[in-house]
């Protein structure tokens, strides 16, 4: 293993070692956990020469500032924000070249909520359970980063960087829309909920965290008052607790849980409620067969 280090000068708001996730262990309430934001994850690490797997820091916020003690490729991806090294000015979303003992700072995001900062070789902290990401609920993996933390770099990978920029970005989302795959427990809800639920004016709620997005907004009406046995949940869940909000599963989310599920947002949509800051407008938009939800059995 390489001898180089990475110091961690500033920590950030909360800055996490991630990579593809924890996968297998979901019958031993192990959640996935990994970047909550994939493709910035695997763009970073390609902007590098890293594999994908290789662990990268995701950050929330206000960055990081970080300083290798050996010359590493660094690039920054997710949300858009001011990178200097050594004060001047770097580019975002593209392969930069950081000298020994030279100070990485990534600022605070412009757009969107989470970066995703690789250095060539990845982040080397011992893996646990076969994933290097720090897991928020289970306190699996790494501790989040505080001023003053060391962290090992790993052998850089023979590719190089590619020579270009890659990270496109959009410009601002006015709103989050998240697709709603309804079941397996939509009977526990009046019709009038689901149509709340594709209607209603919800916002991302300041309470979100890596565990699940919450949102502020309208209650769905239930149709059955009982209580539900605890039974598996998956990765993009929405889960309706007593107070009628939906609440959206992510990465460090619980692998059981006892209030009915409504629907569930397929994964390859997120990736952007990672990028969803508190207050953004959300949108859910309920499919049965892959179809909009147009009516409800119960009334």
């Amino acid at each position: 293993m390489s001898d180089g280090k990475v110091d961690v000068v500033r920590a950030g708001a909360l800055t996490t070692v991630q990579d593809q996730g924890r996968f297998g262990h979901a019958a031993l309430g192990v959640p996935r956990s990994g970047a909550l934001d994939q493709p910035s994850h695997r763009l970073a690490n390609r902007l590098v020469g890293n594999p994908a797997d290789a662990a990268t820091l995701e950050t929330t916020l206000t960055g990081v500032a970080v300083r290798a003690t050996r010359p590493v490729t660094v690039a920054v991806t997710g949300a858009p924000a001011p990178v200097r090294v050594d004060g001047r000015p770097a580019a975002w979303g593209s392969p930069v070249r950081l000298p020994a003992g030279a100070v990485l700072d990534v600022g605070t995001a412009t757009v969107g909520l989470r970066c995703y900062l690789a250095l060539s070789g990845g982040v080397a902290v011992p893996p646990v359970l076969g994933s290097r990401s720090t897991d928020l609920l289970s306190g699996l993996g790494p501790a989040p980063l505080k001023d003053g933390d060391i962290l090992p770099l790993g052998e850089p990978a023979g590719a190089g960087p590619p020579p270009h920029h890659l990270a496109l970005w959009d410009g601002p989302p006015r709103e989050l829309v998240l697709p709603v795959l309804l079941g397996p427990r939509d009977d526990w809800f009046t019709a009038a909920a689901v149509r709340t639920l594709a209607a209603g004016r919800f916002s991302v709620s300041p309470r979100s965290n890596r565990v699940a997005l919450r949102m502020n907004g309208p209650a769905l009406e239930r149709a059955v008052d009982g209580e539900l046995r605890s039974e598996g949940m998956v990765l993009g869940a929405v889960q309706v607790p007593p107070d009628g909000k939906p609440v959206l599963f992510l990465a460090d989310s619980p692998t059981t849980g006892g209030y009915p599920v409504i629907g569930v947002v397929p994964e390859t949509h997120l990736s952007a409620a990672a990028q969803a800051p508190p207050g953004l407008p959300v949108r859910f938009v309920p499919l049965r067969n892959g179809a909009p939800r147009a009516r409800h059995r119960h009334s």
